[in-house]
């Protein structure tokens, strides 16, 4: 009995190559699911930080020497530009009366998205091999740079929250000096504040 042996051709020996396209595709469909990650800046802390700095200098006042509802008024108004005078802090204001000035170093805008395309584009270069170099070094930045551009909107969100936090901070202290000064005016009218 004579026994054949089956080879297979030639061609399917030979090592596959991918499709110059395979990983700018893959690097596409990377980036599209990395950009949902995307986090919209932050507007809840203005609202909080407001409704604090509303209970902070509100007051409750009680005329003790049977004061009109009209001396209450007039007293309350005068008071009230007597205790801006002294703290330059006006509650019907939205800022206060300042603009929130505060200065927090960090890197400049975009240091991560660049640093990550580099580094991409050099991995994305060695893993594809010399066959598809090219494709790799596209692939590579391309996914780079949305994992940068992920750091810079991460750290933009934390330099936003200490702004809004040392602006708060301020505010309400300001608030809390603006509330004794309408405070002592009031009392040396003859109202007990609360």
């Amino acid at each position: 009995m004579k026994t054949t042996r089956h080879s297979l051709p030639a061609s399917s020996r030979l090592p596959k190559q991918r499709h110059p396209g395979t990983l700018a595709v893959t690097a596409a469909i990377t980036l599209s699911y990395l950009s949902g990650c995307a986090v919209e800046p932050l507007t809840a802390a203005p609202a909080r930080a407001a409704a604090t700095l509303e209970r902070t200098v509100q007051v409750y006042v009680y005329p003790t020497k049977a004061q009109s509802d009209a001396q209450l008024d007039r007293d309350r108004y005068e008071c009230h530009q007597w205790a801006f005078q002294q703290t330059h802090f006006d509650p019907s204001s939205s800022a206060g009366g300042h603009a929130p000035v505060v200065v927090v170093s960090r890197p400049a805008p975009g240091v991560n998205t660049a640093a990550g395309a580099i580094a991409g584009a050099v991995l994305g270069a060695v893993i594809a091999g010399p066959h598809d170099a090219a494709a790799g070094v596209v692939a590579g930045a391309i996914t780079g740079a949305a994992i940068g551009a992920a750091s810079d909107s991460k750290q933009q969100r934390s330099v936003e929250q200490q702004q809004y936090a040392q602006h708060d901070q301020r505010e309400l202290a300001q608030g809390q000096d603006y509330r004794r000064a309408l405070s002592a005016c009031l009392e040396g009218r003859g109202y007990t504040v609360r």
